[in-house]
């Protein structure tokens, strides 16, 4: 809104001009978002203490976690409500990358609000059964990736994406087989941060460290001067989508000021599900899928950890009649729990990987 309005006063002062630039309001959404993060958190932890809206504890986890039983949770709509709000005020609102990626958002949400509320009514860990969640995700990447190849939002073909550390080569995708991959990336997304979201804070730094990371390669991919020199992809438009990458990173940092160890409110599927679609859908608006693989590393060390798990357990229980485990349990960060690391050392571990993954997806961009 502000990007609309704004910069038409700047004859009356030039500081209005401000509002033009991406830098200028991508900060300010960061701030923005954070800000409203930290105003609303304490109200809505009341607001869900007061409904009965607590976590529902599975009995089969860790027994460190059953002292979490009650502990106010969806309490991602800190994340969605002020991300939400800080886009819509410093994006560039008729841009298609920003409607996209916010639309995303919030259809992923909406899910995740949908498992999460029957949870907390049956009082039960399981909410929306699997194949309806998975169902929803699906349809929605179909959808969106049927749009993306019949209306193109960039000069570019819209199956067509970057490869890391190659700045002479990309892959041209089928178009079926693109549309397809579309709602891979994002249902994977979605559930791999879902996943790791097992923590006090675990998810939500790495959302944050995944999403300024997008950030700052969306502001390079939609200039014209570094997307050459580095050998991008140009996409007009798509620097947008920083603005709403570090909208995200407020909120998340505003979140976890609540969600930190020991956490006063969890994000639920509502959180999770929103952030994974989100940095899903950023990764194919700049055609950069295979850098999600690199800077989301962890979240994908989390669900591998999973299928490891289940697929050797199956396997060795038809071969044996004994299922047999790789981990002591799964995801991962639990398997770290099991052999006695406590469980803020782990987070922090992991936020240091989260890190070092989106150093190297940085260098990616040089080294081509």
């Amino acid at each position: 809104m502000f990007y609309h309005y704004l910069p038409n006063l700047a004859d009356l002062h030039i500081v209005f001009n401000l509002f033009r630039f991406i830098t200028f309001r991508a900060a300010g959404a960061l701030v923005t978002s954070l800000l409203i993060a930290f105003v609303l958190g304490p109200s809505t932890i009341r607001m869900l203490k007061h409904f009965g809206i607590g976590q529902v504890v599975r009995t089969d986890g860790p027994g460190a976690h059953l002292v979490k039983q009650g502990t106010p949770t969806m309490g991602g709509l800190l994340v969605v409500l002020p991300a939400t709000l800080s886009t819509l005020l410093w994006a560039e609102l008729d841009n298609w990358y920003i409607v996209i990626a916010l639309t995303t958002f919030v259809a992923m949400s909406a899910i995740g609000f949908m498992d999460d509320y029957l949870k907390v009514v049956r009082f039960q860990t399981a909410g929306l059964i699997a194949r309806y969640k998975m169902l929803g995700q699906w349809v929605f990447g179909i959808c969106l990736g049927l749009f993306l190849v019949i209306y193109p939002i960039s000069p570019l073909e819209p199956n067509r994406t970057m490869l890391p550390f190659f700045s002479e080569l990309s892959l041209l995708i089928d178009p079926i087989v693109y549309v397809i991959f579309v709602s891979f990336v994002i249902s994977g997304s979605s559930n791999a941060v879902n996943l790791t979201d097992g923590l006090d804070g675990l998810a939500t730094g790495l959302a944050a460290i995944a999403l300024a990371t997008f950030g700052l390669l969306a502001y390079l991919i939609g200039r014209v001067d570094s997307s050459s020199y580095l050998g991008l992809f140009y996409l007009p438009g798509a620097g947008e989508l920083g603005v709403l990458a570090l909208a995200l990173t407020g909120s998340c940092l505003g979140f976890l000021w609540f969600n930190s160890h020991p956490a006063e409110v969890f994000m639920g599927d509502t959180g999770a599900l929103g952030l994974g679609g989100v940095i899903g859908v950023i990764a194919i608006l700049l055609k950069a899928e295979f850098f999600l693989a690199i800077v989301g590393a962890v979240f994908i060390a989390e669900v591998l950890s999973v299928v490891l798990q289940v697929g050797f357990f199956k396997y060795t229980r038809a071969r044996d009649g004994v299922g047999k485990k790789i981990f002591r349990m799964a995801p991962i960060h639990h398997h770290f729990e099991e052999i006695g690391w406590i469980e803020s050392k782990i987070v922090v571990r992991f936020w240091i990987l989260g890190i070092m993954c989106a150093m190297v997806a940085l260098s990616a961009l040089k080294i081509r």
